[in-house]
């Protein structure tokens, strides 16, 4: 078998490679290690697989990169060194399945701890953190303390919005979550009412709409809410985050559209019962305290709190679609923000 050494000399697509505990210097088959490919930030995850190996004696080696690590997978396939694969979105998630690198994990800790509307209904991938996808908006400009996803077609809003492209992974699921629950038709029209709206074309990140409304460029922006904790730790983006408020949509009905991190065995991992301790642990109660504080995320756990800071933005009050149905829409969803041109911005 060729050195895990020579694999990570070759492969290109990765654009940090971080030593959580050794290197992928021993074989890929020797006992006491968990090699993990991971879209999630190191400085994220370290905590965890710190604890982890404080815990088991089992080493974690991580990879750590932006994208391909899928498509690397693929690559690979039964020479893999991967065991497990860590993203940041569900999106990824689902592209993991479809292009055959995942296994589906029967565990019933996993079953019992992590709600079935946030893992797959295959149990192919696992949500390990949930963020909401919330209204930013300015504490100035805007005196209202409630909203409806729907709401963000009136035209009371026009010229007012400001959001990332439509081809997002965040916004594509959150169209996705309103096919799931209106219907193409419906959602054509909110999409372009929604469209007619926008201060701007869309650009940038989320923390970029908000900065456009610190500016005055928007009122309302579109935005997860992690975003506010990775705001009020940088400095430069404080005054972003001073100068608005979380309102979380629709939760006089159907609750808050959600999203999640989360994580996956490989198709065929070298240490499968490694991973899957891994994977037990990341959904334990003391894991996902951890890994919701580093985040600024909401635990998946039902019995866990979420840390005082994201307590602060109010309590949320999640949709219960299940992630697996909103992934089965996404495709009709990315066409349907093509078919409006949504990223042309208002006509205007």
């Amino acid at each position: 078998m060729r050195s895990l050494s020579a694999i990570l000399r070759n492969a290109t697509c990765v654009a940090v490679l971080v030593l959580a505990s050794t290197p992928f210097a021993q074989p890929a088959h020797a006992s006491g290690e968990v090699n993990i490919y991971s879209y999630r930030e190191p400085g994220l995850i370290n905590p965890l697989l710190s604890q982890f190996s404080k815990e088991t004696g089992i080493k974690t080696n991580v990879v750590f990169s932006t994208n391909g690590l899928i498509e690397r997978l693929a690559a690979e396939g039964k020479n893999s060194p991967a065991d497990l694969l860590l993203t940041n979105e569900s999106g990824l998630l689902l592209q993991a399945v479809n292009a055959g690198v995942t296994q589906p994990v029967h565990s019933e800790v996993l079953a019992k701890t992590i709600p079935a509307s946030l893992r797959d209904d295959k149990d192919q991938w696992f949500g390990l953190t949930r963020r909401a996808r919330v209204v930013y908006a300015s504490k100035d400009r805007v005196k209202q303390d409630a909203i409806t996803y729907e709401e963000l077609a009136d035209p009371k809003w026009r010229g007012k919005i400001c959001i990332r492209s439509g081809q997002h992974t965040y916004n594509v699921a959150l169209v996705a979550s309103m096919i799931a629950h209106h219907g193409e038709e419906y959602t054509e029209k909110w999409l372009n009412g929604v469209k007619a709206n926008l201060a701007r074309r869309p650009a940038g990140g989320d923390r970029e709409a908000v900065r456009d409304v610190q500016a005055g460029l928007c009122d309302i922006a579109v935005g997860n809410t992690y975003y506010m904790a990775a705001m009020l730790k940088n400095p430069d983006q404080n005054a972003w985050a001073d100068a608005v408020r979380i309102i979380f949509p629709n939760t006089a009905d159907r609750g808050s559209h959600v999203n999640v991190s989360g994580m996956a065995m490989t198709a065929n991992p070298p240490n499968k019962d490694n991973a899957l301790r891994l994977m037990e642990f990341l959904a334990s109660h003391e894991a996902q305290q951890i890994y919701a504080e580093a985040n600024g995320e909401y635990p998946v756990a039902d019995d866990v709190p979420a840390s005082p800071l994201v307590a602060s933005w109010g309590p949320l009050k999640a949709d219960r679609l299940p992630l697996a149905k909103i992934a089965a829409l996404r495709k009709q969803a990315s066409e349907l923000i093509d078919r409006v041109q949504f990223d042309q911005g208002p006509t205007n």
